[in-house]
C-alpha cells in the first residue's frame, strides 16, 4: 500500500451549530428571555408567577385559578411522570380553563410512570398551553420576587420568527389582573350534580350513591378534588354558576353552602357575587369558602382585599391555624389577599401565613361560617388541611343534631 493511500484527509472545520430560539418571554418592561418552545404554538398575554411545588404540575396547570397567568416552575425537572386523564382539576377540560403558559428549566424528558397516558409536551399541545424551556428559572424567580409579578407575552414559533417590538407593545398594553372578573369565563354554564369521590390507590375514583346531606357549591372556578372531598364525606353536591341568585340557591334546600376558588380580582367578581353571599348568610346556613370564595366572603362581611407583590404559589407553604395552635403545610395559589386590618370586629382571623403573616382564614363569630385562603383539597400538595372539610360537614351535623366527625 502506498503512502498516499494511507493518508487520512482532515475534515474541514465546521462552524458552531447554534440552535435558534423557538420561544420567547417578553416582559412589559421590555425584557426578552429566549428559550426552546414546547406545547402549543402561538402566543398568550398574562401575568408571570412562580410555583415552588415539587410535584403536581398537571393539577397546577389545570387549576382554573391560574387563568390569566403563566406559571414558572422552580423545580427543574417537570414532565418526568407524563400526563393522564385523571390528574386534571378544571370541570370542563374541553374549555381548557387553567394556566395559559408554562416555563421550565430543563427539557421535558420521556415519561416514567405507570399512570402516564402521554408525554407532557403532547398534552400541553392538546391543552393549548404555550411553554418555554431551557432558561434560568432561578433568575426569573428572583426577578419576580424583587420586582413583583410582571405582565408578559409568552410566544412559541417552531421557526423562531418573532416580532419582538410588537410583543413588547402587547405586554405593556395589557391591563393586568387588577379589575378583571375572570370567574365569569370559567364558571359552569348550568347547574349539575357531582357525585365522584376521591381517588383510591389502584382503584380510581369512587361514586357517592347514598348522600346524607346536600351542599350547593357556587362555581367561581372550582377544582374537582374539592368536590370529591365533599362528596366523599356524604354530600350530594349541586354545582351552580357564579351568577346564580341567592333565592334560586335557597330554593334547592341545601344543608350547606360552598364558595369555590377561582381566578381574577375578587373585587371585580364581588360586584355580583358579594350581594348573593350576603343574602345567603342571612339564611344562617353552614358556609365554607376557599381561595376566591374566601376573599369574597371577607368582602361580604365588610373586609377588603389587595393585590399581592408576588403572590403565593406552591405546595410547601406553612400556615398556622389559630383555632388549634397547629402549623400545617399547605398548597397555595393566589395573587390577591384579604387585608387583616380591614376585618370588622365580628370576624375572627383563624389562619395566617408563616411566610409573611398575611391572612389565610376567617370565621364569623357565633355563626357557622368560615373560609381559608389556601387549597386544603391537596391537588397538588399535602393533606394537612383535609380536616377543614370535616369541620364544614360537622357544622351541618351540629345543626341537625347529629354526631360529629373527628377532625383529624
Amino acid at each position: 500500500m502506498d503512502q498516499a493511500t494511507e493518508t487520512t484527509a482532515t475534515p474541514a472545520t465546521q462552524p458552531w451549530d447554534d440552535e435558534i430560539a423557538t420561544a420567547v418571554l417578553v416582559l412589559a418592561d421590555g425584557t426578552v428571555i429566549e428559550g426552546k418552545g414546547l406545547g402549543a404554538a402561538g402566543e398568550a398575554v398574562a401575568e408571570v408567577c412562580f410555583n415552588t411545588a415539587l410535584t403536581g404540575y398537571q393539577e397546577i396547570l389545570t387549576d382554573p385559578s391560574y387563568v390569566g397567568q403563566i406559571v414558572t416552575f422552580t423545580f427543574p425537572h417537570i414532565g418526568n411522570i407524563g400526563a393522564n386523564n385523571e390528574d386534571i382539576e378544571d370541570l370542563t377540560p374541553a374549555a381548557r380553563n387553567g394556566a395559559v403558559g408554562a416555563i421550565f428549566k430543563a427539557d421535558i424528558t420521556n415519561p416514567s410512570n405507570y399512570r402516564s397516558a402521554s408525554d407532557l409536551d403532547t398534552w400541553l399541545k392538546k391543552r393549548g398551553v404555550v411553554a418555554l424551556a431551557g432558561i434560568d428559572t432561578r433568575a426569573l424567580t428572583a426577578l419576580i420576587r424583587d420586582k413583583g409579578a410582571p405582565n408578559a407575552v409568552i410566544a412559541h414559533d417552531p421557526n423562531g420568527k418573532f416580532d419582538i417590538p410588537a410583543l413588547q407593545a402587547k405586554a405593556k398594553a395589557w391591563s393586568g389582573l387588577v379589575g378583571l372578573d375572570l370567574a365569569k369565563d370559567v364558571t359552569s354554564g348550568q347547574s349539575s350534580v357531582w357525585n365522584e369521590t376521591p381517588w383510591a390507590w389502584n382503584e380510581g375514583f369512587g361514586e357517592q350513591t347514598e348522600p346524607t346531606m346536600h351542599v350547593v357549591a357556587i362555581d367561581y372556578g372550582v377544582k374537582r378534588n374539592i368536590l370529591r372531598l365533599l362528596s366523599g364525606l356524604g354530600a350530594k353536591v349541586t354545582v351552580v354558576p357564579a351568577s346564580t341568585a341567592a333565592e334560586d340557591i335557597l330554593a334547592m334546600k341545601p344543608d350547606g353552602i360552598f364558595l369555590s376558588n377561582g381566578p381574577g380580582d375578587p373585587e371585580a367578581t364581588g360586584e355580583y357575587a358579594v350581594p348573593v353571599i350576603q343574602d345567603l348568610l342571612k339564611a344562617d346556613l353552614p358556609t365554607f369558602g376557599i381561595c376566591l370564595g374566601h376573599q369574597m366572603l371577607a368582602l361580604a362581611l365588610g373586609g377588603k382585599t389587595a393585590k399581592m407583590h408576588q403572590g403565593h404559589h406552591g405546595a410547601n407553604h406553612p400556615v398556622k391555624d389559630h383555632t388549634t395552635g397547629k402549623v400545617e403545610i399547605v398548597s397555595m395559589n393566589h395573587g390577591f389577599a384579604v387585608d387583616s386590618q380591614s376585618l370588622p370586629e365580628a370576624v375572627e382571623e383563624t389562619h395566617i401565613s408563616l411566610f409573611d403573616g398575611s391572612n389565610c382564614g376567617i370565621a364569623l363569630k357565633g355563626k357557622p361560617v368560615f373560609s381559608v385562603q389556601h387549597h386544603p383539597e391537596a391537588s397538588p400538595g399535602p393533606q394537612d388541611s383535609h380536616y377543614l372539610f370535616r369541620r364544614f360537614v360537622n357544622l351541618i351535623h351540629e345543626r341537625r343534631g347529629e354526631p360529629l366527625l373527628a377532625e383529624r
